[in-house]
């Protein structure tokens, strides 16, 4: 009896109990997605609006190599349509032009440096590529031939004809290997250094080629693994920097002058001067500490031309045995203040060592030190100083540490860092830094699968920090300009304590390299650190001219300013996708995919928007 009477009072509360129940499954499942999302999974309203916006597939952007390709233009609105300039401007190089350097002085080669154009003055168009221009010969082909269309100067070919640094065949430039001092060709001048210079054995990793001539020595050490940076001025050997980059070979456009090199102290295992024509003597051997000042403790510095082995060349050379005899007296006594020991000299070679630290110097006289730190190295004036070798506790410590042999130096923690130069910089830090980029850059080559082969050979990263993405992306395919901006913290030294090279740059300027030598460049929030320094469309159309018709810009930066660079970068023939952070639509830094259309300069030029043939 009792049941039938509570059987009323059942029947109500199943309902109300059911749909309790429904609506707690119904919140806990809205919950637990909603949770999942945090963490860039589940959320597929998030998604679908993410995929609608074009944030997260690149399925349109073709990779490969293309020619005489048509502009599609982009539906999308742009705020501004960059319009291609005069021909004229085909290998326009902003700081170092002809005209603006020939109002500066010619003493100390004031004039070859870097004299950039006023912010009134700069040109606001794309540098259009020469007619017929092709994407360079893959590596390893590219290191001995160059296609005439992308580098039409046949100066060199005649002028240094019997030195075999460059002949004319055809539609393509050959480079034999050869050079001013190595008629036998740039294999057997290293190997000849090589049985001085511990080479092989991955001790010697970065060097530094002062006045390179086509880099052919840089070119041929790449297969022992050593990461050779040259430099010469503008025209003074007509291009020879451009053919050495459209070879896929680190250069840059520069000279020893009055300012200092772009690169902190301590940052080469070895340099050379291979009648560089450099003037050691002078300036109270000013040229010389400079060199030293980036010269590694246990450096090799190497000299092949004027004046050794001037018994042989002197009636060569035009200058009296005296003269050149007195020359290298000069350069022994210049050699002994700066602790370098002679190794090696015969025939036309010689080879100092620089010492591991100041223990066993014996200076005959005292020798001015410098004063100025690696925070002062741009547009700041060489001094007639020797650079201090950092404080040792012992006879065989190696002044600023020592350094493993390459390959286990890309990795290891750099000493610059481990000994607490770098501030807010720890070896803790530096792991999870190399942690981070390996993710990064694996999400990069799911993006673009040709990355790391030899479809990208020369590779600037804007903005390197330690060097993370560079050594992530390390490949015998390619090799890594690390720019570290002007503006931010000072860690070039240990990029190059990892075995990489790189330069100071200030992104409000040019770059000091020909239009079109870069076939990837990456910028991990470079517009975030010069949104509030200078303009950012400027900063595009600079990255804009070095790069190569049909290459690629990986960008990073936080949604805000990337959506403006997206926006400038809209109107410069770029493809573009913004895509969402590998972890998720959630993560406020967004990345940019761009590949720079292919387009040539019109001919005759006309005032059309487009400068394609």
């Amino acid at each position: 009896m009792g049941s039938k009477h509570n059987l009323p009072a059942n029947r109500n509360r199943g309902p109300i109990s059911l749909f309790a129940v429904i609506g707690l499954c119904l919140f806990f499942y809205i919950l637990g997605a909603w949770q999942r999302s945090g963490f860039g999974k589940g959320d597929s309203i998030a998604m679908e609006i993410t995929r609608l916006s074009n944030c997260n597939t690149v399925k349109d952007l073709n990779f490969e190599t293309h020619h005489s390709i048509k502009i599609v233009e982009s539906t999308e609105p742009k705020t501004k349509v960059f319009k291609p300039c005069d021909k004229k401007y085909t290998d326009y190089t902003p700081c170092q032009e002809q005209d603006r350097a020939m109002k500066f002085p010619r003493e100390n080669m004031i004039y070859r440096e870097r004299h950039c154009p006023a912010v009134d003055e700069k040109l606001h168009c794309l540098i259009p590529a020469p007619k017929g221009y092709m994407t360079p010969f893959p590596w390893p082909k590219g290191r001995d031939y160059v296609h005439y269309a992308n580098v039409p100067y046949k100066s060199l070919t005649v002028e240094k004809a019997n030195q075999h640094w460059v002949e004319f065949q055809g539609n393509v430039f050959k480079f034999p290997g050869g050079g001013t001092m190595f008629p036998q060709g740039a294999d057997a001048y290293i190997d000849e250094l090589a049985s001085v210079i511990p080479i092989a054995d991955g001790s010697i990793r970065t060097a530094l080629d002062t006045g390179c001539g086509v880099a052919s020595w840089g070119a041929y050490l790449f297969k022992r693994n050593v990461l050779a940076i040259s430099f010469a001025p503008r025209d003074n050997h007509e291009a020879q920097i451009q053919f050495a980059l459209e070879r896929g070979v680190p250069a840059f456009i520069g000279v020893l002058g009055s300012i200092r090199l772009p690169f902190p102290s301590r940052s080469f295992d070895m340099a050379q001067c291979s009648r560089c024509l450099i003037p050691w003597t002078s300036n109270e051997g000013m040229y010389l500490m400079e060199v030293d000042r980036v010269l590694r403790p246990g450096g090799y510095w190497i000299l092949s031309g004027p004046p050794i082995n001037w018994k042989t060349y002197y009636q060569t050379w035009k200058r009296s045995k005296e003269d050149l005899n007195a020359e290298q007296k000069k350069i022994e006594q210049l050699a002994e203040q700066l602790c370098w020991e002679k190794k090696y000299e015969k025939g036309d070679i010689a080879i100092w060592r620089k010492k591991e630290n100041d223990k066993s110097c014996k200076r005959k006289k005292a020798a001015k030190s410098c004063e100025a730190s690696d925070e002062d190295v741009w547009y700041q004036k060489m001094e007639t100083c020797i650079t201090p070798f950092p404080e040792v506790t012992s006879d065989e410590e190696v002044a600023g540490g020592k350094l493993k042999k390459f390959p286990a130096r890309l990795f290891a923690v750099p000493p610059r860092i481990s000994s607490g130069l770098i501030p807010d910089v720890t070896a803790e830090s530096f792991e999870e830094d190399n942690k981070i980029w390996k993710k990064h850059v694996a999400a990069y080559k799911r993006i673009n699968n040709l990355i790391g082969s030899p479809r990208y050979r020369n590779v600037m990263d804007m903005n390197a920090n330690l060097g993370g993405f560079a050594a992530a992306v390390h490949s015998k395919n390619s090799w890594v300009m690390n720019v570290v901006p002007t503006i931010s913290k000072n860690t070039l030294g240990a990029i190059y304590e990892r075995g990489l090279v790189g330069m100071y740059h200030d992104w409000c300027e040019g770059f000091s390299t020909y239009p079109r030598t870069y076939d990837f460049i990456h910028g991990n929030g470079v517009f975030d650190l010069y949104e509030n320094n200078c303009n950012l469309e400027d900063i595009l159309l600079e990255m804009d001219r070095i790069l190569r018709p049909e290459g690629i810009v990986i960008l990073r930066d936080g949604v805000d300013v990337m959506n403006k660079v997206k926006k400038i970068a809209a109107g410069m023939r770029w493809d573009v996708k913004l895509m969402d952070h590998e972890d998720g639509p959630l993560v406020p830094e967004k990345i940019m995919v761009a590949v720079k259309q292919y387009w040539v300069a019109s001919n005759p030029p006309d005032n059309r928007t487009s400068g394609d043939e």
